[in-house]
């Protein structure tokens, strides 16, 4: 019988590949550091395998995070799910945008510029293009109330 994984642990294994990844650290590198082979990682990256506490605590210092980080962004129905006694919640899969392709190289160019007082720009004018795009947009993070005619 086979069991199938944990959605916590699952969305903790996501957190700790999208940290490696964002580090541009191999699942090797990662074993090798904390005594493990490169499988033991994909396991835990894939959540087929959980993490004990020690090696959690020590995978957040190997990669240079607060321990609350891995549990961080977690999907209401996974939540919902870690705590019987709250109500159930309809299920859905609710995509991940941090796991695209697109937002990991970004993020990797962005931690290549050296100068912090460029990256501090750039992270403002990110920023601005955002909230720009988000007053332009109608129902852009709220609902709009003239929607219907």
């Amino acid at each position: 019988m086979s069991l199938k994984p944990d959605p916590v642990d699952i969305h903790v294994g996501k957190r700790v590949r999208l940290r490696r990844t964002l580090l541009g650290m191999s699942q090797q590198e990662v074993g090798a550091a904390l005594g493990l082979t490169f499988q033991q990682v994909q396991k835990y990256e894939r959540g087929t395998n959980r993490i004990g506490s020690s090696r959690l605590y020590r995978l957040a210092g190997l990669l240079d995070v607060p321990v609350s980080y891995f549990f961080e962004d977690m999907p209401e129905e996974v939540a919902a799910h870690s705590h019987p006694a709250s109500p159930e919640r309809a299920p859905g899969p609710e995509p991940d945008p941090l796991a695209k392709r697109e937002i990991l190289e970004l993020a990797r160019a962005y931690h290549r510029i050296t100068d912090g007082n460029l990256r501090r720009r750039l992270f403002e004018l990110v920023k601005g293009v955002a909230e720009l795009a988000d007053r332009k947009t109608p129902g852009a993070g709220k609902p709009s109330r003239d929607e219907d005619g």
